[in-house]
């Protein structure tokens, strides 16, 4: 295996090898532990445990109820990372999220001076509850921290503690007095989750549980530092050329071409398409798939998995298809009939 290994990946490093197992048997422990607390939602819990081994940020979306809240805490409390919830709402302001500048006397001098108190983000995981409640300025405070994992007040940088992680939710049936998140802050979301209802078995289970005394004790199999090794190694394994190519090929597709050489039902019913970010995460998280299944090279499946998810909320769809009641899922699945897997490769 070890010389297979090292034909298909850059992971020649016998350190390597070692840590593609840890984080396979990492990712099975987490989800044991997960499970004391939570019911049901495998592919939810899939997709959030493949931002943190990316190392992205992701929306979830879901009526209340389905334990979005809880899950991400549950993530938190079984990675032993410190958590925050920041619940947003008209009236909260950038300071709020970011932190502030205070002012302090010296009770010996009486001399005044600032001094930093840093806000919620200055968390390893920190949940922005009904994001999209808020007006895009506070929502705008986040963009900084999600993408350079950095905050600046008053012209000062302040460095975020690794790993840093944003997990935001949105309420998809009450719309009355929300703000519809910006394009590039959507844009900077790994995954767009979508939690749907348990079944009839597992809401009962939920139930069952939900009703007694709950105390589960965690272990911490995997922690902080884990989670930025295991980032780095995603980063570091080398994906075939045909992947490549297939994943920019979804991106560039889903685009309406000035030159009018786009699918039809991209031309019909798409405003604007997904950006680079949709191919650099489809091939960052295909990578991690790969390893926590015990693969060491990212195949076209591991794509097209991912491609829900990581296309739904990047594809920004027109009047025409709002119209029609065409969603961007069912163009998702449009694009991944249109673009052929290259025949080269894998």
């Amino acid at each position: 295996m070890t010389q297979d290994l090292e034909k298909t990946t850059h992971l020649e490093h016998q350190d390597d090898v070692a840590l593609v197992d840890r984080m396979r048997e990492g990712r099975e422990t987490i989800i044991r532990e997960i499970r004391k607390l939570i019911v049901g939602q495998d592919e939810v819990v899939d997709q959030v445990l493949l931002t943190l081994f990316v190392g992205g940020n992701s929306l979830l979306l879901g009526v209340p109820g389905l334990a979005k809240t809880l899950l991400i805490h549950t993530v938190a409390e079984v990675l032993d990372l410190s958590f925050s919830r920041i619940q947003f709402t008209p009236d909260l302001m950038p300071s709020d999220i970011t932190g502030t500048d205070i002012i302090q006397e010296d009770p010996i001098t009486g001399s005044r001076h600032l001094k930093f108190e840093p806000g919620p983000v200055f968390a390893n995981i920190v949940l922005a509850d009904e994001i999209n409640r808020t007006p895009p300025k506070t929502q705008a405070a986040l963009l900084e921290a999600m993408q350079e994992h950095r905050v600046t007040v008053q012209g000062t940088t302040y460095v975020l503690d690794e790993p840093f992680y944003v997990f935001a939710t949105q309420n998809p049936i009450e719309l009355e007095g929300t703000y519809p998140l910006p394009e590039a802050q959507l844009d900077r979301f790994m995954f767009k989750i979508l939690l749907d209802h348990l079944s009839e078995e597992e809401e009962l289970q939920v139930v069952r549980e939900t009703t007694g005394i709950q105390e589960p004790e965690f272990s911490h199999a995997v922690t902080g530092p884990d989670l930025v090794a295991f980032q780095r190694l995603v980063r570091r394994m080398t994906a075939p050329e045909p992947v490549l190519q297939y994943a920019v090929s979804l991106a560039r597709t889903s685009r309406p071409s000035p030159n009018g050489d786009s699918p039809e039902f991209v031309k019909k019913w798409v405003a604007y398409g997904a950006s680079v970010r949709a191919a650099q995460y489809l091939i960052l998280g295909a990578k991690a798939r790969a390893l926590t299944a015990g693969r060491y090279t990212p195949g076209f499946d591991d794509i097209r998995a991912l491609a829900q998810p990581v296309l739904r909320h990047r594809i920004l769809t027109n009047f025409h298809a709002e119209s029609e009641g065409i969603t961007t899922g069912q163009l998702v699945d449009q694009l991944l009939e249109a673009v052929p897997v290259p025949k080269s490769g894998m």
